[in-house]
């Protein structure tokens, strides 16, 4: 069964905007894994304008499933990955200002940089997993790194979806078997959501873990958090 990590990026936004702790990040986060969820997504970001380092610290002990934490790999954030020591560090090349991530690694361009990094949590005994687009000589790349896994950017997926165009799943299909064949794990993420995620589980063979916030947290406005986590748990079997 493909793992359900949850993104609370969208909670601590929340609570920021009215300042306090209003929704209460770490609650959410212990409810989330009470719903069944199998591991908490956070992504803190230089600007911190939503998960604030602290939160990367003081969810520690509350994430008893599986706790991964994405970002850049600058030097404040290796740091605290190090000291935290999450189940697993997702490497996203985010400028600074980035809104949201839009792109994956040049896993070719930045080999040597990201053996480097990834030799490093590795020897903390972190998993880790670098954020990457379809391209197969990337994947091949990716490989050569000593990463774990790869995560599939999947927002030309979603959008294609969306259109009506199923076939663009296929470069997906094609990227997990070939990153399974190099001996890589698979994740997924971005812009997935209740009305794609059961066709892209259906078609991406070895699927090892998705992580959603956007979506499901802008879901479950209407529809309830603890509904919205089965009703992805349910899609993902």
């Amino acid at each position: 069964m493909t793992k359900l990590s949850v993104n609370i990026n969208k909670i601590a936004t929340l609570r920021n905007s009215r300042g306090g702790n209003v929704p209460n990040l770490l609650k959410v986060a212990a409810d989330i894994q009470g719903f069944g969820a199998e591991g908490v997504t956070i992504h803190p970001r230089p600007d911190e304008r939503h998960i604030r380092y602290q939160d990367a610290y003081d969810l520690k002990s509350i994430v008893t499933t599986e706790y991964n934490i994405e970002g850049n790999p600058i030097d404040k954030f290796k740091q605290m990955v190090l000291e935290i020591k999450p189940t697993q560090v997702t490497l996203v090349p985010d400028s600074v200002d980035q809104l949201t991530s839009n792109a994956g690694w040049d896993t070719i361009t930045h080999q040597s940089y990201l053996k480097e990094v990834i030799a490093e949590f590795k020897e903390a005994g972190i998993r880790t997993s670098i954020f990457i687009d379809t391209d197969l000589k990337l994947i091949e790349a990716a490989a050569k790194t000593g990463t774990d896994r790869v995560e599939l950017y999947t927002e030309e997926f979603a959008t294609q979806y969306e259109k009506g165009n199923k076939e663009a799943v296929k470069q997906y299909e094609e990227a997990a078997i070939l990153a399974n064949e190099l001996g890589l794990g698979v994740n997924a993420g971005h812009d997935l959501s209740l009305d794609n995620i059961q066709f892209f589980k259906q078609n991406i063979p070895h699927l090892d873990e998705v992580s959603i916030g956007h979506a499901l947290i802008s879901e479950s406005l209407y529809l309830g958090l603890e509904n919205v986590v089965n009703m992805y748990l349910h899609r993902l079997q």
